[in-house]
C-alpha cells in the first residue's frame, strides 16, 4: 500500500487537543506523513481507515485508538494514574519511534537516551493533555483552592477549545475539518518545540552538571558549590546527580557565565517546581547593586544581589567563587 492510501480516521464535529495531538504525531512517522485525515462519527468510515484514533469505542492497540468506553481504564504504565487519552494512546504506542524520527536518534545506539525522553515527554506535556481530555483535576481536593487568576483560555487545550466554530454561524463538517487542522498543527508545533528541547538541550547538558559535580571540591572543600563554564539547563541535573550520589541537598549554589558576561550565583531550589531556597544568599546583601554591593560585600565589580536573594551576579568568575564561600 502507497503512503498516500492509508487514511488516519477520528470523529468529526467539535474537537478537543487529544486527538489534534495524536493525528499530527502519526502523521510525523513515515507511513502516515501523506496520509488522509478523515474526520467521520460512520462506522463504515472507521472500518476502511488504516488507523483510528478518539473515536469508535474499540482499542485493540493496531488499529483502533479510542477511550471513550466504559471499560476503558488504560494509563500510561503503572506508575501512572490517570486515564489515557486518544494523545496518550498514540504516544504510548508510537512514542519512542515519534521520538527517534524527531530526533533522528538511532534506536540502538540513543535506546537509554529515548526511554529516558519518552517517560519525561509523557509526563510532562501528554499526561496533562490525557488529563484535560478525561476531566481531571490536577489537585486532588479543589474545593480548598482559590484561584487567583483564570488561565482556562490560556492554555492549549483553551486555545484549541476556541477554534471550534461558533454555534451562531450554523458551521458545516467542513468548517469544523478546516479548524481541526489549525488545532492540530498548533498542538504539534508545542508538541515539537518541547521534545526537540528535551532532546536537543535539556538531555545533553547532563553531562556539563556531571562534570561540574564531579570537581566541586576543587571549588571549595564544602562541596556543596559548583561551577559550570557554560550555562546550561541544570535544575533537574543536579537533583537526579545528587540522588545518584546519596547526596541529596548537598549543593547550595551553582555558578555560570550569562549572557553579559558577568558571573551568575544562583541559590538551587528546595525543588525543581519551588520558589524557596536552600540557602538564599545573605539577606545584608539583598537588594544591593554595583558599588553598594561591592562595599558591603569587600568584592570587586558586583553587579546585583536579588531582593528575595536567589540569586546574584559579578563581573568575574573568582567574585562569584567568593560571594558563593561568603554565602555558605
Amino acid at each position: 500500500m502507497s503512503l498516500a492510501t492509508l487514511n488516519i480516521c477520528t470523529h468529526s464535529g467539535t474537537f478537543h487537543a487529544d486527538e489534534s495531538l495524536a493525528v499530527f504525531m502519526l502523521k510525523l512517522l513515515k507511513r502516515f506523513s501523506n496520509a488522509k485525515v478523515t474526520r467521520s462519527r460512520k462506522p463504515e468510515d472507521w472500518e476502511s481507515a488504516d488507523i483510528v484514533v478518539d473515536v469508535s469505542g474499540k482499542y485493540d492497540a493496531k488499529k483502533f485508538f479510542d477511550h471513550h468506553q466504559r471499560e476503558f481504564t488504560g494509563t500510561f504504565n503503572s506508575e501512572y494514574k490517570t486515564k489515557l487519552s486518544s494523545a496518550g494512546l498514540v504516544f504510548k504506542h508510537f512514542g519512542k519511534e515519534v521520538i527517534a524520527k524527531v530526533l533522528k536518534f538511532d534506536v540502538k545506539e540513543k535506546a537509554t537516551d529515548i526511554e529516558f525522553l519518552y517517560d519525561r515527554v509523557y509526563k510532562d506535556f501528554i499526561e496533562a493533555v490525557d488529563a484535560n481530555d478525561n476531566g481531571i483535576d490536577k489537585y486532588a481536593n479543589q474545593k480548598e483552592l482559590v484561584p487567583r487568576f483564570h488561565d482556562k483560555n490560556f492554555s492549549l487545550a483553551g486555545v484549541v477549545s476556541n477554534l471550534n466554530p461558533s454555534w451562531d454561524t450554523d458551521p458545516t463538517d467542513a468548517d469544523f475539518d478546516r479548524m481541526f487542522i489549525k488545532a492540530s498543527q498548533i498542538m504539534g508545533e508545542a508538541f515539537l518545540e518541547f521534545l526537540t528541547y528535551m532532546g536537543k538541550s535539556f538531555l545533553p547538558a547532563k553531562q556539563y552538571v556531571e562534570k561540574a559535580y564531579g570537581e566541586r571540591f576543587d571549588v571549595d572543600k564544602s562541596g556543596k558549590i559548583i561551577v559550570m563554564e557554560q550555562y546550561v539547563p541544570w535544575k533537574e541535573h543536579v537533583y537526579n546527580i545528587e540522588k545518584a550520589n546519596n547526596a541529596v541537598g548537598q549543593i547550595l549554589f551553582v555558578l555560570f557565565p550569562d549572557t553579559t558576561g558577568s558571573w551568575r550565583i544562583t541559590a538551587v531550589p528546595v525543588s525543581a517546581a519551588s520558589f524557596d531556597s536552600r540557602k538564599k544568599l545573605p539577606e545584608q546583601w539583598r537588594g544591593l547593586r554595583d558599588n553598594a554591593l561591592s562595599e558591603k560585600t569587600g568584592i570587586p565589580n558586583c553587579v546585583f544581589i536579588h531582593a528575595a536573594g536567589f540569586t546574584g551576579g559579578v563581573k568575574s568568575k573568582e567574585g562569584a567563587i567568593k560571594l558563593a564561600k561568603m554565602s555558605i
